[in-house]
């Protein structure tokens, strides 16, 4: 049986998208990972319980993971596998010399090709127009915090545990071009949410909107990205930003 229709099995990827944690009832606080296996091609590694992993195992863009992983009933994708947690370890990771020549391959330019191929996940490279901070509404966060705060309540290892939730107050939406044409996505890369609360706390939320807003905003798009991307599990046709890479911190010259 090829490796594409095994039901479980184990592997190596190199990380590219850790996505910012989102609270759900089945799974608690969990991160949506993927990445590229050392054949280039891309893996969904999901649910992790990124604040529950031991420290050696807490892994970040660029490492190079291994893992057991089982076909998730739930998730028809194929790139889709359920990680064992309790088998991942961190074994190496991805020199900056090598990251240029590891991507190339698996850069696109249209999404519209990449569904009709089946794929849901896609490293692409856009003319970026526009990058903004849309609030969310009082209703929006109200709900985001009861999700969290009913598996709280519940007398398991996740409620004990857990880090206080507090759900970020925007949605980060870049807007882009592509051989398709003009699209719209909501980024949920981990760093934007996070570089947003760090810089909140040191210079207030005003402040830290306007440096969110120049950095991946204008910096990015003018030295150079790209945008990982993954479609929403209930909806195979919209696709979502969850990673921003740049470009100018790799090597360009093997890219193109």
């Amino acid at each position: 049986m090829g490796e594409q229709a095994a039901n479980s099995g184990s592997d190596e990827a190199i990380v590219i998208i850790k996505a910012a944690p989102q609270v759900g009832k089945r799974h608690g606080e969990t991160v949506c990972c993927a990445g590229l296996d050392l054949y280039g091609r891309w893996l969904r590694l999901y649910p992790v319980s990124f604040r529950h992993l031991e420290e050696r195992q807490k892994f970040g863009r660029w490492d190079r993971i291994r893992f057991k992983w089982r076909r998730p009933p739930d998730d028809s994708r194929t790139e889709s596998r359920r990680v064992d947690q309790q088998s991942l370890e961190v074994v190496g990771k991805l020199r900056h010399s090598e990251r240029g020549k590891f991507l190339a391959n698996a850069i696109v330019h249209s999404l519209a090709k990449e569904r009709e191929e089946g794929r849901s996940l896609a490293l692409l490279k856009p003319e970026v127009l526009e990058f903004r901070a849309d609030k969310k509404t009082e209703t929006e966060l109200a709900k985001e915090q009861s999700r969290f705060d009913v598996i709280r309540s519940q007398s398991d290892m996740f409620a004990k545990e857990v880090t206080p939730y507090h759900p970020c107050p925007y949605f980060f939406r870049y807007r882009y071009r592509t051989q398709d044409g003009l699209r719209e996505g909501t980024c949920q890369d981990w760093e934007v949410e996070a570089t947003f609360f760090k810089w909140s706390r040191e210079y207030g939320e005003k402040k830290a909107l306007a440096e969110i807003c120049r950095v991946f905003g204008e910096e990015y798009p003018e030295r150079g990205m790209l945008l990982a991307m993954g479609t929403h599990s209930l909806y195979p046709d919209v696709w979502l930003v969850n990673g921003v890479i740049r470009l100018d911190q790799i090597q360009q010259g093997s890219l193109f």
